[in-house]
């Protein structure tokens, strides 16, 4: 079973595989990323719905000239289309399919924790959304301490302390969309309408919104200097 945070990091590499060339993902395209994954979609359906939109595009080469494909957006269709026949064809099944997986390793307690508390120290600084920031601190302390206080020789249960990381981003993202002027919004939004332009006939008109959001809060994020919450940008650090 896939590890959780595999999840990313496998479709990262398969797009890259496929295109033929180092291509470090975009803002947008982690956005599309972690919508699939909120979302429900396996692993991998994504995997087979990148494959699907590289083997059409491939079999169309010698029709025309050749045109790099510049980003994940480019299959989000194939891998909607993809979870959607895989979902048909697991109807009336027994198992439940669960892309995130149980198994966990690399998250050591001390680890985990030293992460919890650098967030929680860039949120102590934070100009806006001062109280949020503050209470979302506190509890990010609370967190790292129940973690060293767990016993080291246990697994540590890194899917149900995401879950909590998901709800104080979700209240830290309400929190900053209120405190942001309306001008510097109003810029996020149409940075993400011409990111997504070229991809607007391959997405549904959900899809386009959920990406939106997810591009929007992630330069909201950066504009204001503050961490990701989650566990998986842990191991980028």
């Amino acid at each position: 079973m896939h590890n959780y945070f595999n999840y990313f990091t496998e479709i990262e590499e398969r797009f890259q595989q496929r295109r033929g060339s180092l291509l470090l993902l975009s803002t947008l395209d982690w956005a599309l990323i972690e919508m699939w994954r909120d979302a429900g979609v396996p692993l991998e359906a994504a995997l087979r719905g990148i494959d699907a939109a590289f083997d059409k595009y491939e079999a169309r080469q010698h029709r025309g000239h050749k045109r790099r494909v510049n980003g994940l957006a480019w299959c989000a269709q194939a891998v909607m289309e993809t979870a959607e026949d895989m979902k048909e064809a697991a109807a009336g099944a027994s198992t439940t399919t669960n892309y995130a997986g149980t198994e966990e390793s690399g998250f050591e307690h001390e680890r985990v924790a030293a992460h919890l508390e650098a967030a929680a120290a860039a949120l102590q600084a934070a100009d806006a959304a001062a109280e949020v920031c503050t209470a979302t601190a506190a509890r990010l302390r609370e967190l790292a301490a129940e973690v060293r206080a767990a016993d080291p020789k246990k697994t540590l249960n890194t899917e149900s302390l995401e879950r909590n990381l998901t709800v104080l981003e979700e209240k830290l993202f309400a929190a900053l969309t209120t405190a942001a002027p309306e001008e510097l919004l109003v810029a996020l939004k149409e940075h993400a309408a011409r990111e997504l332009s070229p991809y607007r006939s391959r997405m549904g008109a959900v899809q386009l919104r959920q990406v939106e959001q997810q591009f929007v809060q992630k330069q909201l994020l950066a504009h204001y200097n503050l961490p990701r919450l989650s566990l998986f940008y842990m191991s980028q650090q």
